[in-house]
């Protein structure tokens, strides 16, 4: 896999996150536990994705 295809799926990867991330938050009662982890998770790939385009 090329280093940009790696990117594009990062991207696809941070937007799933973000869109998961909104769907728990708008539950009646959101499981914080599951946000907590999911932020990380999206932070941790954003991150990814910024080392890979410095690179």
């Amino acid at each position: 896999m090329s280093v940009q295809a790696r990117i594009d799926s990062l991207k696809t990867r941070h937007a799933n996150l973000d869109t998961r991330i909104s769907e728990e938050d708008h539950r009646p009662q959101p499981d914080q536990a599951a946000l907590n982890r999911l932020k990380l998770e999206k932070l941790r790939v954003k991150e990814e994705v910024e080392r890979l385009s410095r690179s």
